[in-house]
Order: structure tokens, then C-alpha cells, then sequence
């Protein structure tokens, strides 16, 4: 079955994270939300890096966690690949080596993704002989995106990848990015709290709320591809900016603004757009 079944219930002293929603098996999908509203978290739990109580991940007919079941399937027996916000490179090792350890997670016959298929999609092949710490942010965050490239992932999760980069880099990744995709098609979950960037990289938003932390409104975009720049100051993408932000205004999720007077881009009508209460 193509798609994503994603339900878990996560409890903190003082925060709870309660997860339920099924997404296309294609595309880009970002989590949008305030800082500890469990974006990052909600990740982890798809990575089995976290262990949720309950819970169920399904990944295109995968099943990787189904508590009901009692089954659990280890962090480094599923199919993706995890992009952080630090690259988190192993600073012993060239660029070639740190993109070998990718390719060492999937069987030569099962790649989909080659080593120099990856350093073309990502400019990297000037980078291969340096050490990490010879690298710029953006230079490193490219080798992190390829090493996670060259593990032929079902599914890409991105923990904010370019949060700690500068506002130039951040675009430039940002566009890049978006032609990886193109080319690859991987599933992608995208992590961030910059509302331009997640209307700008992804087909769907979902905006998550803190108390608990669950999601309160998911956002179907028709916004066309290729994208570019231009996009982030056109009249549909600014009003439906200014929507998500006010949602981010009722973080409990039981009051929410009227659509009507805000207005939607062409193509996001009514019934594409699905708000929990």
C-alpha cells in the first residue's frame, strides 16, 4: 500500500506528543511549528531512534513499528536516511569515506543511488580527499544530504538541515535541495520552524501545536514545480503564510481563524484543506 501511517503517543513530564495522520508516499511534506512542539521528536519516533509506547509507523506497506503487534523494527534495519542540523560527519574520515559508510548500509544490489551519482547532485566531487573540519557549513550539510542519498532511503527525514547556516547558504541549499528532489524523488520529511521555507520545499505543511504536541492543520500546496524565488513574494504565498502564522497564534488547536476573509492559493479550496479541532 502506497503512503504513510504514522501514529504514535509519546509522554514527557510536562509535554505529550500525540501523532496520528496518513500522508502520501511521494513528495515533500514539512512540519512546521514553534520550537518544543515535538517536530523533532515526532521524527525520532519514525526512526525508532525513540520508542513510543504506542504506536504504529507504515511506510508504503513497510510496517516498522506496531505496538499492538509488538513489533519493533531496529533503527538501522529501516529503510531511510536522517539528515540533521549539525552534518554530523565522523571528523576522522575524508569526504569519500563518511559518503562510503552510507553506501556500506544497503546491499550493492539494492542501490538505487551511486557514489557519483550522489557528488554530481550535490557539486561535491572537488570535495572527496578534504577532512570535515576543512569544509564550509553549506560543504558539509551537501556531504551529510549525499551520505543519507547514498543509502537509496524509502523515506529522507530532515531535522532542520539548514537552520544553523546563513541566510545566503540557507537559499542556496534550499534550492539545491529542491533539484536533488527532483531528480531522486524521495519521500522527504522536512523539519523547521521558517514558515518561507517550508511553503517554499514542500507539497504539504503540517503545522503542529506545543500543548500537547500533535498537529492542528494540514496543508495541501498546488504551488507548481520547479519552483524559484519569485514564489516567496507572490500574493498567493504570502496570504497563506500569514495563515499558518496565525495559527501558530492558538496553540491549543480549539480556536482557530476563519479561512474566509484570509483567502487560499488557487488550487488549496476547502475541501484540500484539513484542519484538526
Amino acid at each position: 500500500m502506497d503512503g504513510l501511517r504514522l501514529r504514535f503517543r509519546r509522554a514527557y513530564p510536562g509535554f505529550e506528543l500525540d501523532i496520528d495522520l496518513a500522508l502520501p508516499g511521494r513528495g515533500v511534506t514539512a512540519l512546521f511549528g514553534h520550537s518544543g512542539s515535538g517536530k523533532s521528536t515526532c521524527l525520532r519516533c519514525i526512526a525508532g531512534l525513540e520508542k513510543a509506547a504506542e504506536g504504529e509507523v507504515t511506510i508504503n506497506g513497510e510496517t516498522w513499528q506496531d505496538s499492538r503487534r509488538n513489533l519493533f523494527v531496529a533503527p538501522h534495519r529501516r529503510a531511510l536516511g536522517y539528515v540533521f542540523q549539525d552534518a554530523n560527519l565522523f571528523r576522522h574520515l575524508t569526504v569519500r569515506r563518511n559518503l562510503a559508510f552510507g553506501l556500506k548500509r544497503i546491499a550493492a544490489a539494492e542501490r538505487r543511488v551511486e557514489l557519483e551519482q550522489a557528488c554530481a547532485l550535490l557539486g561535491i566531487e572537488h570535495l572527496l580527499e578534504r577532512m570535515p573540519e576543512r569544509l564550509s557549513g553549506g560543504e558539509q550539510q551537501r556531504v551529510g544530504i549525499a551520505r543519507a542519498l547514498l543509502t537509496s532511503p524509502r523515506l529522507l527525514l530532515m531535522d532542520e538541515p539548514f537552520g544553523a547556516l546563513d541566510a545566503q547558504t540557507r537559499l542556496k541549499m534550499q534550492t539545491l535541495l529542491l533539484d536533488v528532489w527532483a531528480r531522486v524523488r524521495t519521500t522527504v520529511l522536512f523539519v523547521t520552524h521558517d514558515i518561507d521555507e517550508a511553503l517554499y520545499l514542500a507539497d504539504r505543511v503540517l503545522v503542529m501545536s506545543p500543548r500537547p504536541g500533535r498537529i492542528i492543520a494540514d496543508l495541501a500546496l498546488d504551488f507548481p514545480r520547479p519552483r524559484d524565488t519569485r514564489l516567496v513574494t507572490s500574493a498567493d504565498f504570502v496570504r497563506l503564510k500569514r495563515h499558518c502564522l496565525e495559527l501558530l497564534d492558538h496553540d491549543d488547536g480549539r480556536q482557530l481563524p476563519r479561512l474566509t476573509p484570509l483567502g487560499l492559493p488557487p488550487g488549496i479550496t476547502p475541501d484540500r484543506l484539513r484542519i484538526a479541532i
